[in-house]
């Protein structure tokens, strides 16, 4: 009896409170992204959210919102993740900056309330080959040069294209755009094309000014975590060599080349013809 007694008061409480639930996502990421963790809560007082790094906390929100720590403040001398730990004060996601083969591994989520206490494991995969590295291009002024993003794109992901830092194009959903911005209407006025099904960037008739780092951020939007990835490309335009003439000029010598060739050519077959009239018939011929 007094066995049942204990599981029907287990059973009240657990009523009462909520019943703790585990999920668990599996994250791939590419070193050199940040990737965020989403707790799929809006905080208030009644919230307690807590981060761990392989059962090691690594950043908190308490309840009252003020008391605010990201690894060294919570974990007296770790300095694992120093400056690359982020914490959104509306939600209590974290955000892994800058993201290195030694932050892979489990990441736990524990949220506290009145109602309801919850856990979620994300298992953070880093692959090797860095996503920060610049692929260098070079064309002849005048040609036109096409930069393709490093993933398929999906129809969630969101892609922005820079160049020295500048917004020139961005693709959202259904929605894009190119050269909001005044200096970029001015620079590149109807030079660029962006693809909606890939996000790739092209710039015709490329010029001098051209010349420099053009960057693509893409944000890869999934329910429980974002993961935000950059490509670079730096482009070198190269001046083709000048001969100095016009385009008239250069289409008059062409011209006479072709007149001169042609006066040649027909100089020689009449040359020829003439010497084949006049060649002497051999005696031994004559004699028969």
């Amino acid at each position: 009896m007094l066995l049942l007694v204990n599981l029907l008061s287990v059973i009240l409480i657990s009523a009462n409170h909520g019943v703790s639930g585990v999920g668990s996502d599996e994250v791939f990421v590419m070193e050199g992204d940040s990737v965020t963790l989403n707790t799929g809560v809006q905080t208030n007082r009644q919230v307690d959210i807590r981060w761990y790094y392989d059962d090691t906390r690594i950043a908190q929100i308490d309840g009252d919102l003020n008391k605010l720590c990201t690894d060294v403040q919570c974990n007296e001398g770790t300095e694992r993740f120093r400056d690359r730990l982020k914490l959104d004060h509306q939600t209590g996601s974290l955000t892994i900056t800058n993201i290195t083969d030694t932050d892979a591994g489990e990441y736990k989520l524990r949220i506290f309330s009145s109602s309801r206490n919850s856990e979620k494991i994300f298992s953070v995969n880093v692959q090797g080959v860095s996503a920060a590295e610049i692929d260098e291009v070079k064309r002849n002024k005048g040609q036109s040069v096409t930069f393709d993003p490093p993933v398929a794109r999906k129809p969630n992901d969101v892609m922005t294209w820079y160049f020295n830092d500048i917004h020139i194009a961005q693709i959202t959903g259904d929605i894009s755009d190119i050269c909001t911005d005044v200096q970029c209407n001015e620079r590149f006025r109807d030079r660029l094309k962006l693809d909606h099904q890939t996000g790739s960037l092209t710039i015709t008739n490329t010029r001098n000014t051209d010349s420099g780092e053009y960057k693509l951020q893409i944000i890869i939007n999934n329910s429980s975590f974002s993961i935000t990835r950059v490509k670079r490309f730096n482009l070198t335009v190269i001046d083709v060599p000048d001969s100095g003439l016009s385009s008239g000029a250069v289409a008059g010598i062409v011209v006479a080349v072709v007149l001169l060739v042609s006066a040649v050519v027909t100089a020689a077959v009449i040359y020829y013809r003439r010497r084949q009239s006049h060649t002497p018939v051999p005696q031994s011929v004559i004699q028969k």
